[in-house]
C-alpha cells in the first residue's frame, strides 16, 4: 500500500477469528481459558492504540464468509492476525486464500496445537504464513501482534 512520506504511518491490521471462537469463556476453559472474545478484541485494540495501529476484528463461524472478508482486506490491510480455529486442520481454502491474498499474516492458536490431538497437529494455513504462535492464552493475541508491528517497521 502507498503510504504518505511525510508522516509516519499507521499499520491497518486485521484479525479474523474463526469457528467457536465467540464461545470464549465458556467453551472448556481448561484448553482455551476465561477470557472472552470481546475481553480479547478489547485488549487487542488496546494496544493496537498506544502501538499507532489501526485494527479491524472479524469473527464468523462460516467458512466460506471468513474467505470473502479475507478477500476484501487485499490491497486494504498490511498485515493479518488469523485464529483459523478448527479450519486450521481442514480448509484447503483457507490457506490458498491466505496465500492468494499476499497479507503477511500471523497464525494464532490460544492453544498449544501441538500438544493436542494428533489431528491438531498439522496446519495446512501456517506454511503460508510468517508465523505461528500457540499455548499462550490470550496474549497470543498480542504476541502476534506485537511481532507483526515489528516486522513490518523493519520492512520485512
Amino acid at each position: 500500500m502507498g503510504r504518505a512520506a511525510s508522516r509516519p504511518s499507521r499499520l491497518k491490521i486485521l484479525v479474523i477469528h474463526g469457528p467457536n471462537l465467540n464461545l470464549l469463556g465458556a467453551r472448556d476453559t481448561s484448553v482455551y481459558g476465561k477470557s472472552t472474545l470481546a475481553q480479547i478484541n478489547s485488549t487487542l485494540r488496546a494496544e493496537a492504540k498506544k502501538q499507532n495501529a489501526d485494527i479491524t476484528i472479524f469473527q464468523s463461524n462460516a467458512e466460506g464468509v471468513i474467505l470473502d472478508r479475507l478477500h476484501a482486506a487485499i490491497g486494504k490491510c498490511d498485515a493479518l492476525i488469523l485464529n483459523p480455529a478448527g479450519l486450521t486442520h481442514t480448509s484447503v481454502s483457507l490457506r490458498d486464500a491466505v496465500e492468494a491474498s499476499g497479507i503477511p499474516t500471523v497464525e494464532i492458536h490460544l492453544s498449544n496445537i501441538h500438544k493436542r490431538e494428533t489431528f491438531r497437529h498439522t496446519s495446512f494455513v501456517a506454511p503460508v504464513c510468517i508465523g505461528q504462535i500457540a499455548g499462550f492464552g490470550a496474549d497470543s493475541y498480542l504476541l502476534g501482534l506485537w511481532a507483526l508491528l515489528r516486522l513490518l517497521r523493519a520492512g520485512r
